[in-house]
C-alpha cells in the first residue's frame, strides 16, 4: 500500500492524529489528512468492532473552511 501511495502527486498522504476516543466496542479518530500538491482535509472515522476486529467503519472528509461571519464569535481555533 505504501508503494502505491508514494506514486500519489506530492508524494505519499499522511495522517496525524488529533483525538481518539475509546469505548467499548467503538472508536471515534479525529484527524488530519494531506495528499500532495497542498490538500488537507479534517477527517472523523467511526470504527465499530466486534470480537476485537473492525466490524463496521465509517470516513468523513471535508477540506477546512473558516466559520461563517454570524458564527466566527463562538469560534476557538486549536492548533494540534
Amino acid at each position: 500500500m505504501r508503494r502505491f501511495q508514494e506514486t500519489y502527486p506530492g508524494g505519499a498522504p499522511s495522517i496525524r492524529l488529533r483525538r481518539v476516543l475509546v469505548r467499548e466496542g467503538l472508536w471515534v479518530i479525529e484527524a488530519l489528512y494531506e495528499r500532495g500538491g497542498g490538500q488537507v482535509f479534517d477527517v472523523a472515522m467511526i470504527l465499530e468492532l466486534k470480537d476485537g476486529r473492525i466490524w463496521r467503519d465509517r470516513r468523513y472528509y471535508a477540506e477546512p473552511f473558516e466559520a461563517p461571519e454570524w458564527r466566527a464569535r463562538w469560534v476557538e481555533r486549536a492548533e494540534f
